[in-house]
């Protein structure tokens, strides 16, 4: 008896020596995960954000420049043409073994990662200054593969798909189109290890269960229908919650996982399945952020970080459950979000919520917005970039200044302020040309015979005012939001009807 005891207590001693050498070993584990230096980042892309590009809507023709002319360390060549004869590029650069291949605007209106890719570009063509250790990290570690505008011809038309109407992003099995030919060749002669599917989302996604915007979403999408994670999937997953730890510290709260159901279409799903570990990057909505330039320096910073943890191998610290943390998308975003608001119709008068998106709208040469009524009733699950609470509040039908202007010069600032607090939401203008149809006062601007609905009903035009104790409060012209105590003029994207 006296054996078996001094037996059970050596097994428990060698059990606790054990456990203290492998908790002293985590101890000294190097924290190469968490050395993220924000301002350092920041800093770089200070310097080298691509001046010529200053919002999202550009031309193909007014950047392809940064890409035909960039000398140095990029080998750039010509991989095929759009269906409208465009030629598609790649570009190259890095001595490493390891492989990764970026691409961007697969989505002819989805931009924003796209003026990243510049931007990172002249950061690794920089030299002899206090980034050449990040950079030399990754040129010594990497070969970096860019293929920064995969469909020009919907980037010229501003549309989602290609020429053909084909959604290149479906079109990964089938390939019908020639860009996603190119795209798929590219692809089996890289043989990337690692891949970054960038997009951009809609505005309206927030995080789940808050009224944060999912302004950067992330995935590591699945290669089957069961959404299993094998080792490919598995990388993506740890370079991401690498990623995601760096963007905490920027957008707090507001980083969100897309839906990963799998697409056997799409070229994020197949390129994992073919072996490439992909992270995709959705670009969505920041307040005060119209033409995404906070979210396009968010994407440099997010794909610098993610290609030194590439080259560093420090992803593979990462914990995967930590993946799963990272909470989920949702599309529960308004622009402008009306809460309490009384209605009278049909005879009776009802307190509801009233949500308001403002869409684009495309010219031939700009865009304007349509502030519209997206929903009415019970909107307690949203949540609005913009939110009022109209308790003590009623709705108040605009008038249309009755004197015609001559033309847009004779609205200032000072007049536009005293007839919205008059309450006019609306004014004529006799002299109107195709190139000034489009304005950016916080008013209605009609020419001679338009008439102006305001009535308050489902798709249409939000225009009213709210009033509260006799006195008119708050204007929604186009569904922004005009406060009359203080009429800013900001950028509005109005069109002359």
């Amino acid at each position: 008896m006296e054996n078996l005891t001094l037996f059970n207590m050596n097994k428990a001693l060698i059990r606790l020596s054990l456990l203290l050498f492998f908790m002293s070993s985590c101890e000294n584990k190097p924290e190469t995960v968490h050395q993220i230096d924000l301002e350092l980042y920041q800093k770089a892309y200070d310097i080298f954000k691509e001046q010529s590009i200053d919002s999202r809507r550009f031309k193909y023709d007014e950047v392809i420049h940064l890409v035909k002319d960039r000398k140095g360390i990029f080998e750039t060549v010509e991989i095929g043409q759009s269906v409208q004869k465009k030629a598609v590029y790649q570009m190259t650069t890095g001595k490493g073994s390891t492989k990764v291949l970026l691409w961007s605007q697969m989505h002819g209106n989805e931009s924003t990662a796209t003026m990243a890719l510049f931007d990172l570009m002249n950061f690794l063509e920089g030299s002899a200054d206090e980034f050449d250790t990040i950079r030399s990290k990754i040129l010594q570690n990497l070969q970096v593969r860019i293929i920064p505008m995969v469909n020009p011809d919907g980037m010229d038309l501003w549309i989602r798909r290609n020429a053909l109407s084909i959604d290149l992003n479906r079109d990964a099995v089938a390939l019908s189109s020639p860009e996603a030919k190119i795209l798929k060749q590219a692809r089996d002669s890289f043989e990337p290890a690692f891949g970054f599917n960038l997009h951009d989302q809609q505005t309206y996604y927030n995080v789940n269960q808050t009224n944060k915007p999912a302004t950067i979403s992330v995935l590591a999408p699945a290669f089957n229908y069961q959404t299993e994670v094998n080792e490919v999937r598995k990388k993506a997953m740890q370079v991401i919650i690498g990623m995601d730890e760096a963007l905490q510290k920027m957008i707090p709260g507001q980083v969100g996982k897309y839906n990963d159901a799998f697409e056997p279409r799409a070229f994020g799903d197949n390129f994992q399945k073919w072996g490439t570990s992909t992270i995709l990057i959705e670009s969505g909505g920041l307040i005060n952020d119209p033409e995404k330039q906070e979210i396009r320096k968010l994407n440099f910073l997010a794909i610098l970080h993610a290609l030194l943890l590439i080259a560093d191998e420090s992803y593979r610290d990462y914990v995967l459950d930590d993946y799963y943390t990272i909470p989920d998308n949702d599309l529960k975003l308004m622009d402008l979000l009306i809460k309490n608001i009384a209605l009278e119709k049909e005879g009776m008068t009802y307190r509801t919520d009233i949500g308001i998106k403002r869409r684009e709208v495309d010219t031939s040469y700009d865009y304007y917005v349509n502030g519209a009524i997206d929903d009415i009733g019970d909107l307690s699950v949203f949540y609005g970039y913009e939110e009022i609470d109209a308790t003590d509040m009623k709705v108040v039908e605009g008038k249309v200044f009755p004197t015609y202007f001559e033309n847009m010069d004779n609205l200032t600032h000072e007049r536009v302020t005293e007839l919205l607090r008059a309450g006019y939401l609306a004014v004529k203008v006799k002299h109107v040309t195709t190139e000034s149809s489009l304005h950016k006062l916080p008013i209605q601007v009609l020419n001679q015979t338009y008439e102006l609905a305001t009535n308050i009903s489902l798709g249409a035009t939000a225009n009213f005012f709210l009033q509260k104790d006799d006195q008119l409060k708050y204007a929604v012209i186009n569904g922004y939001l005009i406060n009359l105590e203080s009429v800013s003029m900001n950028d509005f994207k109005m069109k002359i009807y």
